[in-house]
């Protein structure tokens, strides 16, 4: 798999396709994964919330999470993120 080091490694894409056909084979450098996450927390305020799970659910995202080298936590906030700007731009 191929990893880049540097957003501007990232080609434009044609379409939604061949976007997902890159990175099914490529991946983000975890430094360049870490630094996205700061920085995207800089300039907002952070809430804390109680989420009950299904203890297996969230094993599973752990494992996840570790074999992506990002925290946990982190990845759920970026899988919501990813999912409300497409809700709020399918609306």
């Amino acid at each position: 798999m191929n990893q880049i080091t540097d957003w501007e490694h990232v080609p434009q894409f044609e379409d939604e396709v061949a976007e997902a056909a890159y990175w099914a084979g490529t991946s983000i450098a975890p430094r360049m994964m870490e630094l996205a996450l700061v920085r995207s927390g800089e300039s907002t305020e952070s809430v804390t919330i109680s989420l009950r799970m299904d203890p297996r659910m969230l094993s599973k995202i752990k494992r996840l999470a570790r074999v992506r080298y990002l925290g946990y936590q982190s990845m759920i906030k970026q899988w919501l993120s990813e999912r409300l700007e497409q809700e709020t731009r399918d609306q």
